[in-house]
C-alpha cells in the first residue's frame, strides 16, 4: 500500500473513527473562541427560539453546527442543554455557536426566571391548600 502523504489525506479512515467520532477539535467549530463577540451568558435551561425565516439565503452561509441549531429550534424551542445533548456537542461550544445565531438575529432566546422573581414558597403552599379546601 502507497502510503504517499496526498492518499493518507484523502483516506476517509484518517478523519473519522469509529469509536471516537469525526476527529474535529472544538476549538475549530467556534474558531478558537471561548465566547461569542456579544458576551451573551446562557444557562442550561435558557430556551434558544428560532426567528422567523425571512432569508433562506442565510442558511447557505451557515456552517453544519449553526445549521443543525437552527434546524432543531425551528422544530421547537430548546435548551442549551438540549441542543448539546442532541449534537453530541460540548455545552460550550453550543453556547458560542448560539451567540453567532443570536448575533445574526437567526434566534432569540429566553431566560429562566431569577430565582428572586419567583413567588415565595409559603405563598404557593397557601395556593395548594386553599384549592385542597375546595
Amino acid at each position: 500500500m502507497d502510503t504517499s502523504a496526498g492518499e493518507y489525506r484523502d483516506d476517509p479512515a484518517h478523519w473519522f473513527d469509529d469509536e471516537a467520532g469525526p476527529v474535529v477539535r472544538p476549538y475549530a467549530m467556534t474558531r478558537g473562541r471561548t465566547s461569542s463577540a456579544g458576551r451573551l451568558r446562557l444557562d442550561l435551561i435558557a430556551l434558544v427560539v428560532a426567528e422567523p425565516d425571512e432569508d433562506p439565503e442565510w442558511e447557505q452561509t451557515l456552517s453544519p453546527e449553526h445549521a443543525d441549531i437552527l434546524g432543531l429550534c425551528r422544530t421547537r424551542p430548546q435548551s442549551v442543554a438540549e441542543l448539546a445533548a442532541e449534537l453530541d456537542l460540548p455545552v460550550g461550544v453550543v453556547r458560542v455557536l448560539i451567540g453567532d445565531l443570536v448575533d445574526d438575529r437567526l434566534v432569540h432566546v429566553t431566560r429562566p426566571v431569577p430565582p428572586a422573581e419567583l413567588p415565595d414558597e409559603s405563598i404557593l403552599r397557601e395556593v395548594i391548600d386553599g384549592l385542597r379546601a375546595l
